[in-house]
């Protein structure tokens, strides 16, 4: 969005862009942001209270008075307090794979029963459909023991094929849980509490030490879910 802020300016069109993730706002420097400290999925901030929002675009709106470009804050913090998701996990079939990758293929059922219930909107992917993600899965799993992360056959750039593995797994969350998880709930049970969310962060570790450049393995985990 940053980046296209930067189009839209240079046709004379004046844009505002809210950002949760205020690195990424800052190393994007769109001509006008406002950094909001939400959780992500959030922009606007509180779901259902009006007042809120329109405080939100009031403050957005203002900066199109500013006459030099700049990143603002937004005053107010909404933090997610949620407790890692409780998922009873499904069993696994007894197999020599990874076990990221059993654990992968054993909620499918999940998963499948969470866009039967909501719609495909619930599980949609960038890069790959949930048919393919224990085998994207098994890449990071390579990596993470040990394998050059260039020649694992990441099925393309890291940080989106782990955004379609992490929406394949809080989709299943959605089956697994008794309530509908909150907006970090479902990613802390993936980043902390699964074999797939264990081999991304060694996979993330090792292409550090391997030399790989920040902007492919800094953002395989979310530092909002890390509490």
């Amino acid at each position: 969005m940053s980046t296209l802020a930067h189009v839209l300016e240079a046709s004379g069109l004046a844009t505002i862009t809210l950002g949760s993730v205020k690195g990424q706002l800052e190393s994007a420097a769109p001509p006008r942001g406002l950094f909001c400290d939400f959780p992500l999925g959030r922009p606007l901030g509180k779901p259902g209270d009006a007042k809120f929002q329109h405080r939100v675009l009031a403050h957005a709106f203002a900066m199109l008075q500013r006459t030099e470009h700049g990143i603002e804050v937004f005053p107010d913090v909404i933090s997610d307090q949620s407790e890692v998701l409780s998922c009873p996990m499904p069993p696994r079939a007894e197999s020599d794979d990874h076990p990221a990758v059993v654990e992968a293929r054993a909620l499918r059922p999940a998963y499948d029963r969470t866009i039967a219930r909501f719609g495909e909107r619930m599980g949609a992917f960038r890069l790959m459909g949930p048919d393919q993600v224990p085998a994207a899965i098994a890449t990071f799993a390579a990596v993470a023991d040990g394998a050059a992360w260039k020649e694992a056959g990441i099925p393309g750039i890291p940080a989106r094929v782990v955004q379609d593995i992490r929406g394949y797994y809080e989709a299943a969350a959605v089956s697994l849980a008794e309530h509908t998880p909150s907006a970090f709930e479902a990613t802390r049970w993936f980043q902390h509490e699964t074999e797939a969310g264990r081999a991304i962060l060694g996979a993330k570790q090792q292409m550090e030490a391997q030399g790989a450049k920040p902007g492919l393995w800094q953002y395989l985990t979310t530092g909002a879910a890390a509490d």
